[in-house]
């Protein structure tokens, strides 16, 4: 009987799985399965049938493509500057909106509304304010008496205005999650702190940092990875201008899968990018591994 019973659960739980593990063969592993053939042959989308397998071909051109190194660097540069800002950025509202005063509400919403837009509207939303001839920001600069800027014209400025705006764009979302580890640090440790005379700095160094350890862990490979996928911003807003100056990753597979037509360099280039995404997952996770006692 307990043997039938046990059965009946194992059936039971796969049954209420079957559904989300079918989705995830088909969209995930089918997929990565696809790549890692097509990064073997010389595919062309237009010629599926007349592929051939060319080894290692592609991905010794990877390495030898000035312009894959050209958009690898960018995808960094953004990575390098925007996850540092934008967790910055949650954190400190997660900390002002935490406070239990009336109308925190409100602040709490405006924070976080950025996030639920869709990354086309903000991306033509500050396209029209960068504009460097009509643009509500340079007329602000103007009338301050300051320069007008090129922002997203500019080589040398472009990639650092998407960084800005991404960070803008996208802290709300870290702001509650950072807001949700705030709430789970017990409150007596700060009252305790403040009976031994430790001030707002101490507070925030030795107990509310150490206690948002995991949800800081999280919240930095999410936000790495999601950084890395950077592909709308630059679309829209700079098309990977100028000069390839905001040109992705994304955006160059995008360019020679679809534009180009070239799949088998493309899934080339796209196993690369995965593999190089667990392993900064993994070296991440590492800086964050407690230390054992």
């Amino acid at each position: 009987m307990f043997k039938q019973y046990k059965w009946q659960e194992v059936v039971t739980a796969y049954a209420f799985l079957l559904m989300a593990l079918l989705l995830a063969v088909l969209f995930i592993v089918l997929p990565i399965g696809k790549a890692i053939n097509y990064s073997f042959t010389d595919y062309y989308l237009l010629k599926p049938h007349e592929r051939q397998f060319i080894g290692l071909d592609n991905y010794q051109r990877i390495f030898t493509d000035d312009l894959f190194r050209k958009t690898f660097l960018n995808t960094v540069k953004f990575v390098v500057f925007v996850v540092p800002i934008q967790l910055t950025m949650a954190l400190v509202l997660a900390l002002i909106v935490n406070r239990k005063v009336k109308g925190v509400g409100f602040f709490r919403t405006a924070y976080f509304s950025p996030a639920v837009l869709s990354l086309v509207v903000i991306s033509i939303l500050w396209t029209v304010l960068l504009n460097p001839d009509s643009g509500l920001i340079n007329e602000v600069l103007t009338a301050l008496g300051l320069s007008p800027q090129p922002f997203l014209t500019s080589s040398s400025q472009a990639m650092y205005t998407i960084v800005m705006i991404s960070a803008w764009s996208g802290c709300g979302y870290q702001m509650m999650i950072f807001l949700a580890g705030l709430s789970n640090i017990d409150s007596s440790q700060y009252e305790a702190a403040e009976l031994d005379g430790c001030g707002s700095l101490r507070k925030f160094r030795y107990i509310t940092l150490p206690g948002l350890k995991p949800i800081t862990m999280f919240l930095v490979i999410t936000t790495t990875i999601q950084a890395f996928k950077l592909i709308v911003q630059p679309m829209v807003m700079t098309g990977g201008g100028p000069d390839y100056a905001t040109m992705t990753i994304l955006q160059y597979i995008y360019e020679y899968g679809y534009r180009h037509r070239n799949i088998g360099y493309a899934s080339a280039i796209t196993v690369v990018f995965t593999v190089f995404l667990i392993v900064v997952s993994v070296l991440i996770k590492k800086l964050f591994r407690e230390e054992k006692a």
